[in-house]
């Protein structure tokens, strides 16, 4: 029974911490050595404003996950990684480089991201990349 216990407080306490970050799958940057913390840089493009005109950024990477926010033409993110046709990016709140998310340097060894900005994973084929 205790064990039983510990199990569910365990549970809890997970499913906690996912709840905060609201990320199935964390981004994870600062995975190349000697490099930005998330190297590339890209902006969204080619939405169809008179469709959903939104990107879903997505809880991991796939159509499977929760959507956890939108971005729209013109927001700039972070790139930090790419699986297949999903890329793992940080942006500011603002969609733009007003706000400064600690990724453009390098990190001494790679990290769950947890802020100041907001991250997820979203599909390749609506970013066009600046840098990186």
């Amino acid at each position: 029974m205790k064990k039983l216990l510990l199990t569910a407080a365990a549970l809890a306490a997970l499913t906690t911490v996912t709840t905060a970050n609201r990320l199935a799958v964390p981004v994870i940057p600062g995975a190349i050595e000697d490099t930005d913390a998330c190297p590339g840089t890209g902006i969204v493009e080619g939405l169809n404003p008179h469709g959903d005109g939104f990107l879903a950024v997505k809880a991991g990477p796939g159509l499977n996950f929760d959507r956890i926010d939108k971005l729209f033409n013109g927001a700039q993110v972070h790139i930090c990684e790419q699986r297949g046709e999903w890329l793992a990016i940080v942006y500011s709140r603002t969609g733009n480089w007003t706000e400064r998310c600690n990724v453009s340097h390098p990190w001494p060894r790679a990290l769950p991201y947890t802020g100041p900005c907001r991250s997820g994973w979203v599909h390749r084929r609506w970013v066009g990349s600046l840098a990186g």
